[in-house]
C-alpha cells in the first residue's frame, strides 16, 4: 500500500491524524487507473478519501479546466462538502478552485462556470443532466479525469440513479479516460453497486475497498411511562421521555418516518418545552430557505434538537450531534444505520441512538433491528432494471447536446448497469416515442421533438424543444402540490393539493411547526394566517410511509416464533405474546398463521404476513377479490406493516384458498386494469419521459392541468396504441414497483403447505392492534360500527378486561382523532416562549429557524 505524498502527509500529521488504510487504498486504485467502490462506516473519512486522488494529482501537476466532478443526492450535501474541502486546500495553499452547481446556483455563476470551470465541481444528478444537454458539454467535460459518487447506495436502484448512470456513460464517451469512485456507508449488495459504479456495467471492473469497522453503536430502547400502546405509529405517548433525552444531551436529531409525524412530534415537544430549548423542524415539504436555516443553525451549534424526516438521512457532517432518537420503528436496518451514523459522525467513537417504538409490534421490530445492527446485517433490495421513461428523457437531452446515431447511443446506454440488459426493440421504441410520440400521437405537432437526417443521425427539432427539455430534466415527480403562503408574508412550503381541497375557510391545520388558519386560494397558493380557533388538522402525504424491509421482517417472525428470544422484550410485550399462545398460537418464521372469528355480525380474517404495508395493501385487494368470487361477501380490509385483516358478511371457510399462488394471475390483472393507480403511475412516467411538460419558458403548468392532460393521453393510448412504450413502462412499474408484487410472490411461495388456520370464537390478543389501526380500505358499501365501541369490546374480549383497559380506551380515542386529521391544540398556558431565532413565530406556534 502506498503512502501520502507531501504536503499531504504533513497536513495529516499536523492534525494528529494517520491516513486510514482505505484512504490509501483509494490512492492506489487511482495510481493503477482502476475505478473503485469504497464501503466504510460513517465518520471514516470516506469523502476525503474520495478526493485524495484529485487533490494529490492537482498538487503535483496543476492544470486549468474541470478535473473532477462530485455528484451528491442532496444539494445541501454538495454545499457541505465544498465547505469541508476548502480546509485542506487553503491549509496547503493548493491552486485548486472548488465550486458547486445546483438548481440554486445564480445564473451569472452558471454562465461563468461554462466559460471558466473550476477544477472541482460539486453537483447533483439533475444539474449534471442539464450540463450534459448543453452544446458546450464536449468542451466542458472533454478533459475530465475523476467522478466521485457520494452516497452511492442512496442513488442506485432509483430513477435518480438511472439518470446518473446514463449521465456517467455519456461522460465516459466525452472523456474516455474518466475514472469513477463510489462512496457508501451501508451496502447490502456490494457487487450490484460495483456494477452500477462501473464504466462497463461489470462489477469486476471496479475495485472494492472495505474500510475497517468503527466503534459499535450504543442503542437504547425507550418506552412511554405507564401503558404501552397497542396500536398507532406516531409515538406521541413517549414525548416526555424524548424531551428529557433532548434536555440531557448537547445536540439531538429526532428522526421520524413521515412528514405528518414530524409536525406532530414537533408540536408535542414544544408543549413540553418549559426550558425554551431551541428546537427546529426539517422535512421535504418546507420551503428550501427554511430548511437551509435549520441546517445552518445546526452547523453553528445554535440548536439543541431538530425533528427531521429522511430529508436529513444522508451525510451532512455535523460532528457535534450527541445522539439520534428514532421515533417509530426504523423499518430497515440499513436505514437505521444511516441515521445512527449522524450521531458523533466519527468512526472511532460510538454513535448513540435511542429507539422509541410507538406500539407493541414496533417494540418487537426495534428489538429485531437492534439484533441486526449488532450482527452488522444490512438489508435493502438489489437494484432493478432502469426505467424506460428515464431513458426517453436522456435520449432527448443527448439530442439537445448534439446529433447522434442510434447505434452509437445504444452501445453507450448499455454500458450503464441499469440498462445493460436493455433490448434493441425497447431502445428503438423509446427513440420512436421521443421522435414523434409514437403511432397514436404522431399526428400532433407538439409531440414531434426529433428528426433524422439523410445519414441516419438524430437531431433535436428546434431550439424551443431543447429549451423546454432542459427546463424539465429530472426524475423527481411529486404529487400535485400547492404552496402555503402567509397573507402578506412568506411562503412556508408546500402541501398536497388534495389536502387543501378538503379545507373550508377558517379551518386550522399544523404546518411548518405552526398552527395556521386557512383563508382561501389565490392564483398561486393557499393563503393562511397564523393562529385561529378550533382543532387543527395535520397534512398527510401520499407514499410517505416507509416499507418494512424483508430482512427485518424475517427477524421479527423469528422472535415471535422462539420464546427463548423474548428476554429482550419488555414485560408487557412478553405477557401479550404469552396470552396469544394461550388463546390461539404464535406466527411461525416460515409459515402463515390465519385467524378467523365472528364479531359484531360479521366475520374477521387476520393473516400474519409481516411483509410490509405496501405488499399487504396489494394483497388485501387480491384476497378480497377472491373472497368475492367465493361468495364470502367481503366488506373491507386493512393493512399494517405486520398483518392483513379483512372482514366479510359470511365465514371465510378454508382460508388457505385465498392465499394460493395463482392469486397473482387473473385477480392481479383485473385489479390493475380497474385501479386508478395505473393512471397515477402513467402521469409520473409521462412527466419524466417528456410527454407532459410542467415547465415552459415564462410559465408553469398546474398540477391539475397535468393530471387532466395525462388522463386524456392515457385513454387515447389505451384505445389506439395499447403496446405504446409508456404503457408498457406503466404496467411494469405498477406490477413490480408500486405494488410490491415480487414480495407477495415470495410470501405465497414460501407458505404453501405451511398455512395454519385457527378458527376462534373471539378476537385474539395479537389481532387487537390491527383492528384498532388506521388504513381501512372499503371494498363494498355498508355502515361501519363506531370504532371506539368496537375497539373497547375487542380489547375487553382479548384481555378479559385487564391490561389497563381505561388506557386503551384513551389510546383508541386519540387514534381516531389523529386518523381523522384532528389533533389537540395546546392551550395557551402550556405554550413556552420560543427561542430568539424563532422570534417571528406567533404565540402558540413555532417556526423552524
Amino acid at each position: 500500500m502506498g503512502t501520502l505524498p507531501e504536503p499531504f502527509a504533513g497536513w495529516f500529521a499536523a492534525r494528529g491524524w494517520t491516513p486510514r488504510p482505505h484512504q490509501l487504498a483509494l490512492l492506489d486504485a487511482a495510481r493503477d487507473g482502476h475505478s473503485a467502490l469504497l464501503v466504510a462506516p460513517t465518520g471514516g473519512g470516506k469523502t476525503l478519501g474520495g478526493f485524495l486522488p484529485t487533490l494529490t494529482a492537482l498538487a503535483a501537476a496543476p492544470r486549468p479546466g474541470l478535473h473532477t466532478i462530485y455528484v451528491s443526492p442532496l444539494k445541501a450535501l454538495a454545499v457541505d462538502i465544498a465547505r469541508n474541502l476548502l480546509d485542506p486546500i487553503e491549509a496547503m495553499g493548493l491552486p485548486i478552485r472548488v465550486e458547486t452547481r445546483t438548481g440554486d446556483t445564480p445564473a451569472n455563476r452558471r454562465a461563468r462556470q461554462r466559460q471558466d470551470p473550476p477544477q472541482i465541481l460539486l453537483t447533483t444528478p439533475e444539474s449534471l443532466a442539464v450540463l450534459l444537454s448543453s452544446p458546450e458539454a464536449d468542451a466542458l467535460f472533454g478533459n475530465l479525469r475523476e467522478a466521485v459518487l457520494d452516497e452511492a447506495h442512496a442513488l442506485a436502484g432509483s430513477k435518480r440513479g438511472d439518470q446518473l448512470a446514463l449521465c456517467l456513460s455519456r461522460l465516459q464517451t466525452l472523456a474516455p479516460g474518466l475514472r469513477r469512485t463510489g462512496l457508501s456507508a451501508t451496502v447490502a449488495h456490494p457487487d450490484a453497486l460495483r456494477a452500477w459504479v462501473s464504466p462497463s456495467a461489470r462489477a469486476e471492473d471496479v475495485r472494492l475497498v472495505v474500510g475497517q469497522g468503527g466503534a459499535s453503536p450504543q442503542l437504547d430502547l425507550v418506552l412511554p411511562e405507564g401503558h404501552l400502546p397497542w396500536g398507532g405509529h406516531m409515538g406521541l405517548a413517549s414525548a416526555p421521555e424524548i424531551y428529557r433525552r433532548i434536555r440531557g444531551a448537547g445536540v439531538t436529531i429526532v428522526f421520524v418516518n413521515t412528514r405528518a409525524q414530524s409536525e406532530l412530534v414537533f408540536q408535542a415537544l414544544w408543549r413540553l418545552n418549559d426550558d425554551t430549548l431551541p428546537i427546529g423542524l426539517h422535512h421535504g415539504s418546507l420551503q428550501i430557505e427554511q430548511r437551509r436555516k435549520v441546517e445552518a443553525a445546526m452547523a453553528a451549534g445554535k440548536l439543541r434538537a431538530v425533528v427531521a424526516t429522511a430529508s436529513l438521512d444522508l451525510g451532512i457532517d455535523w460532528g457535534a450531534v450527541d445522539q439520534v432518537i428514532q421515533v417509530g420503528a426504523p423499518k430497515g436496518v440499513s436505514r437505521l444505520m444511516q441515521r445512527i451514523g449522524r450521531s458523533n459522525h466519527r468512526m472511532d467513537e460510538p454513535s448513540r441512538a435511542v429507539l422509541v417504538p410507538a406500539n407493541r409490534f414496533e417494540v418487537i421490530e426495534c428489538v429485531a433491528a437492534t439484533e441486526a445492527v449488532a450482527a452488522q446485517e444490512l438489508d435493502g433490495e438489489p437494484p432493478r432494471a432502469g426505467g424506460l421513461d428515464v431513458l426517453a428523457q436522456h435520449v432527448l437531452a443527448t439530442a439537445c447536446h448534439a446529433p447522434f446515431h442510434p447505434d452509437d447511443l445504444y452501445a453507450e446506454v448499455t454500458k450503464a448497469a441499469p440498462y445493460a440488459a436493455l433490448t434493441r426493440r425497447d431502445f428503438d421504441d423509446v427513440i420512436r416515442f421521443v421522435e414523434d410520440g409514437g403511432y397514436a400521437l404522431r399526428a400532433y405537432e407538439r409531440f414531434r421533438k426529433l428528426f433524422r437526417d439523410s445519414e441516419g443521425l438524430i437531431h433535436v427539432r428546434d431550439e424551443r424543444v431543447a429549451r423546454t427539455a432542459r427546463m424539465n430534466l429530472g426524475t423527481i415527480v411529486d404529487t400535485p402540490m400547492l404552496k402555503v403562503r402567509i397573507r402578506g408574508g412568506p411562503v412556508l412550503g408546500e402541501v398536497e393539493e388534495w389536502f387543501i381541497s378538503t379545507l373550508e375557510p377558517g379551518q386550522c391545520f399544523i404546518f411548518a411547526g405552526q398552527c395556521l388558519r386557512y383563508e382561501g386560494m389565490d392564483a398561486l397558493a393557499a393563503v393562511v394566517s397564523r393562529g385561529g380557533e378550533g382543532e387543527p388538522r395535520v397534512p398527510t402525504y401520499a407514499g410517505a410511509r416507509l416499507p418494512l424491509s424483508t430482512n427485518l421482517s424475517l427477524r421479527v417472525r423469528g422472535i415471535l416464533e422462539d420464546p427463548k428470544r423474548w428476554a429482550a422484550l419488555p414485560p408487557p410485550v412478553r405477557d401479550w405474546l404469552r396470552l396469544q399462545a394461550k388463546r390461539s398460537e404464535l406466527p411461525s418464521r416460515d409459515g402463515l398463521l390465519i385467524e378467523t372469528f365472528p364479531r359484531g355480525g360479521r366475520w374477521f380474517l387476520v393473516a400474519y404476513c409481516f411483509e410490509g404495508r405496501l405488499a399487504h395493501q396489494t394483497l388485501g385487494m387480491l384476497v378480497t377479490k377472491r373472497m368475492e368470487r367465493l361468495g364470502f361477501g367481503p366488506l373491507g380490509y386493512l393493512a399494517t406493516d405486520y398483518v392483513l385483516a379483512a372482514w366479510s358478511a359470511f365465514e371465510p371457510t378454508n382460508p388457505a384458498q385465498l392465499f394460493e399462488e395463482d392469486i397473482l394471475g387473473e385477480e392481479l390483472e383485473e385489479w390493475i386494469a380497474e385501479s386508478s393507480m395505473l393512471r397515477r403511475t402513467f402521469r409520473s412516467i409521462a412527466t419524466i419521459a417528456g410527454l407532459l411538460e410542467k415547465n415552459h419558458p415564462g410559465a408553469e403548468t398546474s398540477g391539475r392541468a397535468m393530471t387532466v392532460n395525462a388522463d386524456l393521453i392515457y385513454d387515447v393510448l389505451r384505445k389506439h396504441d395499447p403496446e405504446h412504450i409508456l404503457l408498457r413502462a406503466t404496467r411494469q412499474e405498477a406490477a413490480f414497483g408500486l405494488t410490491d408484487v415480487r414480495r407477495i410472490a415470495t410470501l405465497l411461495a414460501r407458505v404453501q403447505g405451511r398455512i395454519r388456520h385457527r378458527r376462534l370464537d373471539r378476537v385474539s390478543p395479537l389481532a387487537v392492534p390491527a383492528l384498532i389501526e388506521e388504513g381501512r380500505e372499503w371494498v363494498a358499501g355498508g355502515a361501519e360500527d363506531a370504532l371506539l365501541a368496537e375497539a373497547a369490546a375487542l380489547v375487553e374480549d382479548a384481555t378479559d378486561g385487564t391490561d389497563h383497559f381505561a388506557d386503551v380506551l384513551s389510546e383508541v380515542t386519540e387514534g381516531i382523532r389523529v386518523r381523522s386529521g384532528v389533533v389537540d391544540r395546546p392551550r395557551h398556558r402550556d405554550r413556552p416562549r420560543h427561542p430568539r431565532f424563532n422570534r417571528t413565530a406567533p404565540r402558540g406556534a413555532s417556526r423552524e429557524p
